[in-house]
């Protein structure tokens, strides 16, 4: 390829593990060195990846004037600290989901993501899974129709996940952690979400190994437009047989039909005007989105989503689901953790006023 390759440099080496593999297999990316406050962590990657450019000081990938681009895959808490030290350093920003955690940060980080010049792009990777490639496909070609209702969850056995000690220590949300994942599906159709409603409950489960928030949610969501949309998440227990029911998924429904994508299956249905049901299975695409620890990580899809990133800037586009996108998708997030707390309807709109980011609405 003609395109000069982007540099890259990465924060956090335990959900950083598979960009390292995305970057080290793109020909649109440099991975010019990886960083983590734990040196074991470091020399673990760097065995595991045949790659010895680490450090254990964010200084020196904010310093280093060859890199372009900053991935961030620290915990949750830290996310907005990092954002804006990127910014001021003059780096493009590749930032895990959730984007942050709480609004409070998010008017400044606009104001300096516009005095910057930089992208902050959020890696919403289920948008790049192949089930949900082809699903955006049929979309945007019109096989539906005029959508009126979105469906997604997220369940998964994530007990695991709390042996992190930033996860027992009381920064895990499962709210933020996980069901990101299905708003940001359902945003992606609806961008326009104008009120929740929901419930949840922390399991027994979830207790016993430190959790202070729900880990178990049931959401309806609406529009503007009045059209309407569901989001569940069940995290601290075994999520069903995955023959019948995937641990992630996301449903359309059109005027012209209905499709189901799922994850972390890869098949795609469909069912359209005049076509009948139809399943496609992408099982032959394993081996690149799965390239190990099981289905824990999914590098395939963080290569699809860098690679987007770059074609963007190598084409003048601002690359989505950009900071703006990103804060909106907090926003309503932020709205379902308030119904939750006051088995209440809650308006997006009211969130945003709080923090003077009602010019965001829709975005």
């Amino acid at each position: 390829m003609s395109q000069k390759k982007l540099k890259l440099g990465v924060l956090g080496l335990g959900e950083g593990r598979s960009i390292i593999s995305a970057a080290l297999e793109s020909e649109w990316w440099e991975l010019v060195r990886i960083c983590d406050i734990n040196e074991d962590l470091c020399k673990q990657r760097t065995a595991e990846f045949n790659f010895p450019h680490y450090t254990t000081r964010f200084d020196d990938l904010l310093n280093d004037r060859t890199i372009d681009v900053i991935g961030i895959y620290t915990p949750d808490p830290l996310h907005a600290s990092h954002i804006r030290q990127c910014l001021e350093a003059g780096k493009h920003v590749i930032c895990t989901k959730p984007l942050i955690d709480r609004l409070d940060s998010a008017k400044d980080l606009l104001d300096i993501g516009q005095k910057s010049g930089k992208y902050v792009y959020v890696g919403q990777s289920t948008r790049f899974f192949e089930p949900m490639i082809r699903q955006r496909a049929d979309y945007e070609s019109g096989r539906h129709g005029e959508l009126y209702s979105v469906e997604a969850y997220y369940n998964a056995d994530n007990r695991w996940f709390m042996k992190r000690d930033w996860a027992r220590n009381g920064g895990l949300k499962w709210l933020y952690g996980g069901l990101s994942h299905p708003v940001d599906l359902v945003r992606w159709y609806l961008p326009d979400i104008a009120e929740v409603m929901g419930y949840g409950t922390l399991t027994e489960n979830g207790r016993s190994l430190g959790l202070t928030d729900p880990d178990a949610m049931h959401f309806v969501l609406t529009t503007d437009s009045g059209k309407i949309a569901r989001i569940s998440g069940h995290y601290s227990g075994p999520y069903g047989n995955s023959d019948r029911d995937s641990s992630m998924s996301c449903i359309l429904r059109g005027l012209k039909g209905t499709s189901q994508a799922d994850y972390s299956d890869l098949r795609y249905s469909t069912h359209f005007t005049g076509e009948g049901m139809v399943q496609y299975n992408f099982n032959h695409l394993a081996g690149y989105y799965f390239r190990f620890g099981g289905k824990s990580h999914h590098a395939g899809e963080y290569q699809n989503y860098i690679e987007h990133f770059a074609k963007c800037l190598a084409e003048g586009k601002t690359p989505k689901p950009d900071i703006a996108e990103g804060i909106g998708t907090v926003a309503v997030m932020r709205a379902m953790e308030v119904s939750l707390q006051t088995r209440k309807p809650v308006t997006v709109r009211s969130i945003l006023a709080e923090h003077g980011l009602e010019f965001l609405m829709n975005s």
